[in-house]
């Protein structure tokens, strides 16, 4: 058993489902684009915005760590297509981007996560780490955190040891005192083993491993529990 000191967490399919909290927030923003500016509602289905926000990234692959200016810039583009642009436009964008974040702060937690984390947050200094763009003040959880990490904030983005190696420095640890947790094999797994932090993969569909270099799986926080117990 290594000596651990400290605990990033992943965020999205570690803490909560990602895509049943994404899928809400754009359906309540598009009912808000219909309420509001129907020009665009109607010219712009959820799925169309979708792709062109995927259009979007793969033509500018540096704001790989940044999802709300990708989602800013589809807006945009939907908006100016729609014949909508100037001052006003760009108020209704904000608008519109504030009550997709609202959304995707709503998040409905695994089962075990808040009382978990309450008992982590009293052995180890806790960190989150996460690409995305939820905010854990706003979802209720932010108080078991020492640190909060993201891509968008640090302009780099898992699988970079970069951003595992700040969120060491926010820990005061070193790498091989910090174990993180998450769901992605490539992001999560594979990226913090590079950057030399232990690993615990959260495999709560109980996936199968390709490979000879399976890490420790749990299917939930209660097994990172009786992990660190060991």
């Amino acid at each position: 058993m290594p000596r651990i000191r400290a605990i990033t967490l992943d965020l999205d399919d570690t803490l909560w489902p990602s895509a049943p909290t994404l899928i809400r927030a754009e359906q309540r923003a598009h009912a808000w684009l219909a309420t509001h500016v129907p020009d665009v509602a109607m010219m712009w289905s959820i799925e169309q915005l979708r792709e062109l926000r995927l259009g979007i990234f793969k033509q500018h692959p540096q704001l790989q760590h940044d999802f709300l200016r990708i989602r800013r810039m589809a807006m945009q583009t939907a908006f100016a297509q729609a014949g909508q642009s100037g001052a006003a436009a760009h108020d209704l964008i904000e608008r519109v981007l504030d009550v997709f974040m609202t959304a995707r702060n709503d998040v409905d937690l695994y089962p075990e996560v808040r009382e978990s984390l309450n008992r982590l947050s009293q052995r180890f200094e806790l960190a989150s780490l996460t690409n995305g763009n939820a905010d854990v003040a706003r979802i209720g959880i932010g108080r078991y955190f020492k640190a909060t990490l993201s891509a968008h904030a640090h302009n780099v983005s898992k699988p970079d040891a970069a951003l595992f190696h700040i969120a060491c420095r926010a820990l005061a640890c070193e790498p091989d005192e910090v174990v993180h947790v998450g769901d992605d094999i490539e992001l999560d797994v594979r990226g913090a083993r590079a950057a030399g932090l232990h690993v615990i993969w959260m495999n709560r569909a109980d996936a199968a491993w390709v490979g000879d270099d399976a890490p420790v799986a749990v299917n939930d926080l209660l097994g990172l529990e009786r992990w660190l117990a060991d």
